[in-house]
């Protein structure tokens, strides 16, 4: 009995097993001082990584301080505040929260990376005591003497360059939004810096609650895989252990049937029994024979059909099946055994009292009473 206990238990697993391979083998991660997952086409250069679970250029890692990091060829590290896998957007900012400077030499040479759009931005100092209260300064790179300005507008350029100001440098600065600051003046050069990718495509992957990944551990093709817990996922699963938790007892029954037939067939023509007889030995019926309940008393345990409240009528149970691992559902039979009170999906426990006498769950021999069918 405790090796058929064994065998049951792991292909009532197996399911599971099977139903996580249909999504992708490589791991997720989070920083800890980040809100985001780290997912194909991403990865963390992490010991024990999987090269073939990131795609060129999207490595990202992990600092002492739990921000995670990006770096580029040409333009240095950068945090990652946070990723839209299904826009492909991904939100940096400067750790030393001075991005204009940083702007003014970004570079996305050997990425694959891209950004929105590009503006003639022309960076200026001018004297503090002029611009102090009439113009939105570039905080981290002004002090108490000079402040330094930022501007689009090719008219205050030329007004403030002719008397108050000098002009430093004028560039194509990277921008998220094409629409520019009513004044002509900006402070949005302190916020994020937004990027995008095209390749690899997953928009319609992700748009779908499924997600990316090499299609094997050899190839660079990249294919769209069921996430854990959709919709499919849950019913391949259910279906699975519906199959493997009716079909394993009843094989095994089977090869039980057949044994104990072999058996009582050589004590019938006197074989092996003989070589072993002691007179003074009486022999008796064995517990071991007994493999479960009869019917009658299964069908004596009470039933319940699930109302909308999901509620079980009695003993110390959760949402969950303890033998398929299923949530239970409005409107599904479950059976309670009366002793412990552990209640079941009433397919399933059936199946198992009739291979074994004994609660699945406390392992106690429950013994006949009375149940009837209500709604919770």
């Amino acid at each position: 009995m405790d090796i058929f206990n064994f065998l049951l238990s792991v292909f009532l697993l197996f399911p599971l097993i099977s139903a996580v391979n249909t999504t992708p083998s490589c791991p997720t991660f989070i920083c800890f001082n980040s809100n985001f997952t780290i997912r194909f086409p991403f990865q963390a250069l992490l010991p024990g990584a999987s090269p073939n679970c990131v795609y060129p250029g999207f490595n990202l890692s992990c600092d002492n301080q739990g921000n995670t990091v990006i770096r580029f060829p040409y333009s240095g590290e950068f945090f990652v505040r946070s990723i839209d896998y299904q826009a492909q957007e991904i939100l940096l900012y400067d750790p030393s929260n001075c991005l204009p400077r940083r702007l003014m030499d970004f570079n996305l040479s050997g990425t694959p990376f891209r950004v929105a759009y590009h503006i003639n931005y022309t960076f200026m100092v001018c004297p503090t005591a002029f611009t102090q209260s009439r113009f939105t300064a570039v905080h981290c790179l002004s002090n108490s003497t000079n402040t330094t300005l930022a501007t689009s507008s090719n008219t205050l350029v030329e007004i403030l360059a002719s008397k108050y100001c000098k002009v430093l440098v004028t560039m194509p600065i990277p921008v998220s939004s094409p629409k520019q600051s009513e004044s002509g003046f900006t402070s949005g050069l302190n916020g994020d810096l937004q990027l995008y990718w095209d390749v690899p495509n997953c928009e319609d992957c992700e748009a779908q609650g499924a997600m990316c990944g090499f299609q094997n551990n050899t190839s660079q093709q990249v294919m769209c895989f069921d996430s854990p817990g959709t919709d499919m996922t849950d019913h391949l699963r259910l279906l699975k252990m519906i199959s493997l938790t009716v079909a394993i007892p009843t094989i095994v029954c089977a090869f039980c049937t057949a044994c104990i037939c072999l058996i009582h067939g050589r004590r019938s023509h006197g074989v092996a029994w003989q070589q072993n007889f002691d007179p003074t030995v009486t022999l008796q019926p064995s517990d071991t024979a007994i493999l479960g309940l009869d019917q009658s008393t299964i069908e004596s345990y009470t039933k319940v059909v699930l109302g909308e409240s999901r509620r079980l009528p009695m003993g110390p149970n959760d949402g969950t099946c303890p033998i398929c691992l299923s949530d239970y559902r409005a409107e599904e039979v479950v059976r309670c055994i009366p002793e412990c009170q552990h209640c079941f999906h009433a397919g399933c426990i059936d199946e198992w009292l009739r291979l074994n006498n004994s609660c699945p769950v406390c392992r106690n021999s429950p013994s006949p009473a009375h149940g009837v069918l209500q709604p919770v």
